[in-house]
């Protein structure tokens, strides 16, 4: 049967079938590998390219996107429990524009898409909701476009406006975002969040918006409270952040002193958020410049001293005057002068973040600062920090002995932990070293005794059978000329030496083991020549 088949899988076969059982073992097992290894990097090798094709989906428009990748045979993947969609990256553009035309995802189009759905017996209320579910719409559109938002959903309260009312309420605005994990939000990015909404809704103001994360964290308080994004509020970050500041910028000036690890300082800074504004109004008052206002009224009458006046009569009224000897004269006069003085009007505000107080504590490690003057310290790192005395700052300077044991300790377990992994590594190398001389040894012991069959399968049966009679009849032919070369006195001590003579046959059946086993093609070529020899004779 297996004469049939080609020559190299004859040859195969013939060679696994010389194997021994723990080669046939180790072949079929590596085989086995190599198939399975050769499968799994196929199907690697043939999976596509994921890519996002649309996120942060609601279970309707994700359910009907499913339903249409169905439909036209595209794979896909979901992922963030059902709200991510994933398809072949090189087909996400295509099925967008595919899934766009059948209006999917369908929470896409909650935008000014609203107000086209408008009739001419809608009332004025819905209108007006409409225009704000629209804009609220589009709004966190546009914030989800902001690198690391994932998702977002805007609130929008616009009051309503009143011709009869002097005053109006101030429209507020609540964001709630939902950021990578991996890769929170910054002050930056939520400060634009912010004046983006406030830019968009006409009348609202920054400060009347408030910015949470989906943590339940406040990113942005209203009221005008600062903007901050780590801890309980943005006041709280703004003083840890600034603390951080000074103590990293102080501990590198006393550090360069008396060296890395030997100097511990740390700043608690009060600071104040209070934003004020103050007015005032301030005029010149140079003495030489005239009053404000200035009034003059001037009145005069002169007559002839030979008239006589007349007799006074009823309220004080001088009477006709007797005659004169001249004409008498009257004059009245008045003048007003206003002055405009300097006036200076003055607006001031406050930005919050002032610091009400600045208290520092420096502590130098007297083993290493014993030539380090503590004062010298203390005057540098009040200039430094900007100490001021008069705001109530405090600074302190002092030198003591570390406590070093637990920094020995954590130096010892990195010691521990850095030779453990090193070891680690090196066994592992040697057990896939030791692992990969096993595998080449049996190789080559496979290979070794494949050689050898094939060279003992270099003769045929009756090539060895002829080797063997030639090898007696050589040993008897060999006897004889011993026989004939021994004279006869010594044939009774030769008979002592048949040990010898049986040690030298089986020495030379050997040697010609040997020979066979090393160069079968040769012995078998010489073999066939005796044979052609002896048939001829």
């Amino acid at each position: 049967m297996t004469d049939r088949l080609p020559a190299p899988v004859r040859r195969v076969t013939d060679t696994f079938r010389s194997f021994t059982p723990g080669q046939k073992a180790v072949t079929i097992a590596a085989v086995v590998a190599l198939v399975i290894g050769a499968y799994f990097f196929a199907t690697w090798a043939s999976k596509p390219s994921y890519s996002i094709l649309f996120n942060n989906l609601s279970s309707k428009d994700a359910s009907a996107i499913v339903e249409s990748l169905k439909k036209s045979g595209t794979s896909y993947e979901l992922a963030n429990d059902g709200q991510t969609v994933l398809v072949p990256q090189d087909q996400v553009n295509e099925l967008r524009l595919s899934l766009s035309s059948e209006g999917l995802p369908g929470d896409a189009g909650t935008g000014y898409a609203l107000l086209d759905q408008q009739g001419i017996t809608t009332s004025d209320f819905m209108q007006q909701t409409n225009y704000q579910r629209a804009l609220e719409g589009e709004l966190s559109t546009t914030i989800k476009s902001i690198e690391g938002v994932e998702a977002a959903t805007v609130h929008l309260v616009i009051p309503k406006k009143d011709v009869f009312a002097d005053e109006q309420d101030k429209p507020t605005a609540s964001v709630l975002v939902a950021s990578s994990s991996t890769q929170p939000l910054s002050g930056d990015q939520v400060q634009a969040i912010v004046h983006l909404v406030a830019s968009s809704v006409e009348g609202l103001d920054p400060t009347q918006i408030t910015v949470a994360g989906a943590d339940g964290r406040i990113l942005s308080t209203g009221g005008g409270a600062a903007i901050g994004t780590g801890g309980d509020s943005g006041t709280e970050a703004q003083t840890v952040g600034f603390q951080n500041r000074m103590n990293s910028s102080l501990q590198k000036i006393v550090e360069s002193l008396v060296g890395p690890g030997n100097a511990v300082v740390t700043t608690n800074a009060v600071l104040d958020f209070d934003q004020t504004q103050t007015q005032s109004r301030t005029y010149n008052a140079d003495p030489s410049v005239p009053a404000l206002s200035e009034s003059n009224t001037r009145e005069a009458y002169n007559a002839d001293g030979s008239s006589a006046g007349g007799v006074l009569g009823p309220d004080n009224i001088a009477g006709p005057a007797g005659p004169s000897n001249g004409p008498g004269q009257y004059e009245n006069s008045s003048s007003v002068r206003n002055n405009a003085l300097n006036e200076i009007n003055e607006t001031r505000k406050n930005a919050p973040g002032g610091i009400k107080r600045l208290n520092v504590a420096v502590l130098l490690n007297s083993t290493v600062a014993g030539t380090v003057d503590p004062a010298q310290v203390q005057q540098l790192v009040t200039a430094a920090a900007g100490i001021d005395a008069t705001r109530g700052d405090t600074i302190a300077v002092s030198a003591m002995p570390f406590d070093q044991s637990a920094a020995k300790a954590a130096q010892e377990a990195l010691s521990a932990s850095s030779a453990a992994a090193t070891q680690a590594k090196q066994m592992s190398l040697i057990k896939t070293g030791a692992l990969g001389g096993l595998v080449l040894l049996l190789m080559f012991l496979a290979w070794r005794f494949s050689r050898k069959s094939k060279k003992r399968r270099g003769l045929t049966p009756e090539e060895r059978k002829h080797l063997e009679d030639m090898q007696a009849a050589l040993e008897a032919q060999r006897l004889a000329e011993l026989n004939q070369a021994i004279p006869a006195q010594m044939l009774e001590a030769g008979m002592a030496m048949d040990d010898t003579n049986v040690q030298a046959r089986e020495e030379r059946q050997r040697e010609i083991d040997q020979m066979v086993k090393d160069q079968p093609e040769e012995m078998a070529v010489l073999l066939r020549g005796w044979l052609a020899a002896d048939t001829t004779r």
